[in-house]
């Protein structure tokens, strides 16, 4: 056996790195196996006995002979067989009793903890196909760290479904969740009052948006809040707008206005002005409640809108892709159409409408997504 010089876990003679924590083991430290110079019982006495003969065999001189037989009294001292008493060492021959009822205790639990592992069985390395046991952390050849097998969930821990079957959760900007918030059965209102995952979000009005079941289906309403609420659009899929419309992408958000001659002045006197000519509309940046920005024509053939490409560009706004939506017109109807964005495209709702499994509302500045 090897002991890891890190973290003192034994292991086998041929592994290369500890299994306890992957440190790489010693290979001049490894215990060889044990063997003794010199065997047990008396060997220094047989060693000197032989030393005795062969001087004398030699004719050495007797000098030389002499001092050994004045070692012999050493084996005079040899009364080693007198240490024989050594059966009266068998007074510890007790001691071996509880040697054995300990032993099986070890081995006795040993089989109950291993039979589990046992049933695992080994497990392969993903890069040199070494294999391993099962509650191996790496492995025992080239010291990979193995990934731990996914322990089993009971099924009997899942939560019960709340009374409505719908479940919001809150998204965070990075698509991980928030927070949840089941739906109480019945017509429910939601908004900043709400408390739970609504609570810190200044952007919520009070009473936000009431969510009514209604023959099988979900619908949502804006209680006439102060943000709005928006559905995201589908990668894709064009959507109506009208002439009032509201959506938003990243930060921007846009309004869908007419695009109307000017009136004359009180004497008659018309005014002057670019020509309107192929143009049905425009689209305009909201800054605030009543206040609008910069606004954009928008001719019969659409507009693209983007980061770095299409018609009307918003260079600044990080969370606008490169190219993000597109309106036009088809059929004398104008469509909104996400273009694959990353953060998406949202459609201000004007009127009750029907969410689905796996929409997501914009409310606030939190994403919700409902699951049903």
């Amino acid at each position: 056996m090897i002991t890891c010089p890190k973290c003192t876990k034994e292991n086998q003679d041929h592994y290369k790195f500890c299994l306890g924590c992957g440190a790489e083991l010693p290979r001049d430290a490894s215990p060889k196996k044990f063997a003794p110079g010199t065997p047990p019982h008396g060997i220094p006495r047989v060693a000197s006995f032989v030393d005795e003969s062969t001087t004398a065999g030699t004719g050495g001189p007797a000098v030389a002979a002499r001092p050994r037989p004045a070692p012999a009294p050493v084996p005079v001292a040899a009364p080693a067989p007198v240490v024989a008493p050594v059966p009266v060492a068998q007074a510890p021959v007790p001691a071996p009793a509880p040697t054995p009822v300990a032993t099986p205790a070890p081995f006795a639990v040993a089989p109950a903890t291993a039979a589990p592992a046992a049933s695992a069985g080994p497990a392969n390395c993903p890069q040199c196909e070494h294999p391993n046991p099962p509650n191996n952390k790496f492995c025992a050849s080239c010291g990979f760290k193995l990934a731990p097998k996914p322990a089993a969930v009971a099924p009997s821990v899942a939560p019960a479904p709340p009374p409505s079957g719908v479940i919001l959760t809150a998204l965070r900007a990075d698509g991980t969740e928030a927070g949840t918030f089941p739906l109480p059965s019945g017509t429910v209102t939601l908004g900043r009052d709400t408390g739970a995952i609504f609570a810190g979000d200044s952007y919520l009005s009070p009473r936000h948006a009431t969510f009514t079941p209604r023959g099988g289906r979900l619908f949502v309403r804006d209680d006439a809040s102060l943000n709005g609420v928006y559905k995201k659009l589908r990668r894709e899929e064009p959507v109506m707008v009208q002439i009032g419309d509201t959506f938003r992408i990243g930060q921007e958000i846009l309004r869908v206005e007419p695009l109307e001659s000017p009136s004359p002045s009180p004497d008659g006197v018309e005014r002057l002005g670019s020509p309107a000519k192929g143009y049905v509309a425009r689209i305009a940046l909201v800054i605030g409640r009543d206040a609008s920005g910069n606004a954009y024509p928008l001719p019969e053939t659409g507009l693209h809108l983007g980061r770095e490409r299409g018609d009307v560009l918003f260079p600044e706004d990080g969370y606008v892709s490169g190219l993000h939506c597109r309106l036009a017109l088809q059929n004398g109807q104008l469509f909104l159409t996400d273009l694959g964005s990353s953060n998406g495209s949202f459609l201000r709702l004007q009127a009750e409408t029907e969410v689905q499994n796996g929409d997501v509302l914009l409310m606030g500045q939190q994403l919700f997504r409902i699951n049903m």
